[in-house]
């Protein structure tokens, strides 16, 4: 192992075992690691499993209503609060039978409303194999009363890795879900042949989720534990971004349009040569003038960048977020002119969220401001907005879920950077 996928490893392992022992795997490009290894792999999995998940997602709908979707007992629990997450009513179960939903690191689920009022809920069934997984689908369209029996949205059924979704859905009522998916590297391995990284796969339904077109490639070769991250364009097509492997290994990031005709385009230029997955992928909106604003992290820390051309080019990477104090998970939402980003640090004790507001597209910046802390274990930042009001979605150990709005005080004060 090379002296940064060491350190890497090292890191991870003292945040989240399991995730060190999915970069030794990925490090050997798919290929079975010693059978010493392979049992310890499969132990710290199955410790992994047996962990009660944090990661849970929230959105509003168009009433103003807030939707959770949390994991507990092997279930996707989504329940509905009208007061703006200080109170919520009783918990629906999506899944009816238990199973391992993976909802910690780059892993969450899923939850939308679209504008006909059905709700839509995705996630990763984790399986028994280590670093496997299923995308899975369900829907209500009796206002969350009720959720369709669960359904697997990869049509590759192996026991590989379809892992780390995401999901949209756009004014037409169209439902995109994109993830990563080993299908090719299995098929490579089988026939003797080399294979980096996963690939991006996708799939899209034109009937309120009753049933989904077949999967669709939209990338080789990309890192294979950074999530996704979608986003619709003004035209109504999603967009999609990830780490990709480009060549010697550079883990840069690329993003594609999803409408069948564009091909995927390089949006960072960072050339971080690292042989192992950061967990750590990148975050994506875009708002109503049609520019694209993207956040990401590297080995150089935290980074946001915008564009003006539908992602063909991108402005210069503008760098936030101290170095001493470990910035990690970065996460952007947009509207109009004014653009939030949300992002992790840790001061040796505790787990602290900072936000950044710009009200002229990203040409200037609020000085950071501290939004929540905790001092136990915690979820990724995440950002969800409700009209011109935005919000951080922010699940812990100690505090639970917690919903703060950050619009207001964080817009204040603007400073060029």
């Amino acid at each position: 192992m090379n002296p940064s996928l060491f350190l890497l490893a090292a890191t991870l392992a003292i945040a989240n075992p399991a995730l060190a022992h999915d970069h030794a795997e990925h490090s050997q490009t798919g290929a079975t690691p010693p059978a010493a290894a392979q049992a310890n792999m499969e132990k710290v999995w199955k410790e992994a499993l047996a962990r009660q998940p944090l990661a849970a997602m929230a959105t509003f709908d168009a009433g103003g209503r807030l939707w959770l979707a949390k994991v507990q007992g092997g279930h996707v629990l989504v329940s509905r609060s009208d007061n703006r997450g200080k109170t919520f009513g009783p918990a629906v179960k999506v899944n009816p039978e238990p199973e391992n939903i993976a909802a910690d690191g780059e892993n969450r689920p899923k939850i939308l409303v679209a504008r006909n009022g059905n709700i839509y809920v995705a996630w990763t069934r984790s399986l028994e194999k280590p670093m496997t997984g299923h995308i899975r689908f369900s829907r209500s369209v009796d206002g969350g009363k009720t959720f369709s029996a669960p359904v697997i949205v990869n049509d590759n059924h192996e026991v590989i890795s379809h892992r780390f979704d995401a999901m949209a859905v756009n004014e037409r009522g169209q439902i995109y879900i994109a993830w990563l998916d080993k299908r090719d590297l299995a098929a490579a391995q089988k026939k003797g042949e080399k294979y980096s990284g996963a690939a991006v796969y996708y799939a899209v339904s034109d009937d309120d989720g009753a049933t989904f077109r077949p999967n669709a490639k939209a990338a080789d070769h990309t890192c294979e534990c950074c999530r996704v991250a979608m986003a619709v364009d003004a035209d109504d097509i999603p967009v999609v971004t990830w780490r990709h492997i480009f060549e010697n290994n550079v883990r840069d990031h690329a993003l594609l349009k999803l409408d069948g005709v564009s091909q995927p385009s390089r949006m960072t230029f960072d050339d971080w040569r690292i042989e192992a997955c950061p967990h750590h992928g990148p975050a994506l909106a875009i708002g109503d003038d049609g520019v694209y604003h993207a956040t990401w992290f590297n080995d150089g820390g935290l980074f946001y960048a915008n564009s003006e051309d539908c992602g063909k080019t991108f402005s210069v990477p503008f760098g936030f977020g101290g170095s001493e104090a470990q910035p990690s998970h970065p996460y952007v939402v947009s509207f109009r002119k004014n653009v939030f980003l949300a992002w992790k640090e840790f001061d040796g004790k505790n787990s602290i969220i900072r936000a950044m507001v710009s009200a002229d597209g990203g040409d200037s910046w609020s000085p950071p401001r501290k939004l929540a802390a905790t001092a136990g274990a915690s979820d990724h930042p995440l950002l969800i907005r409700d009209g011109e009001k935005v919000y951080l979605s922010w699940n812990t150990a100690k505090e639970g879920f917690r919903l703060i709005e950050v619009t207001a005080k964080t817009r204040a004060k603007s400073k060029k950077r």
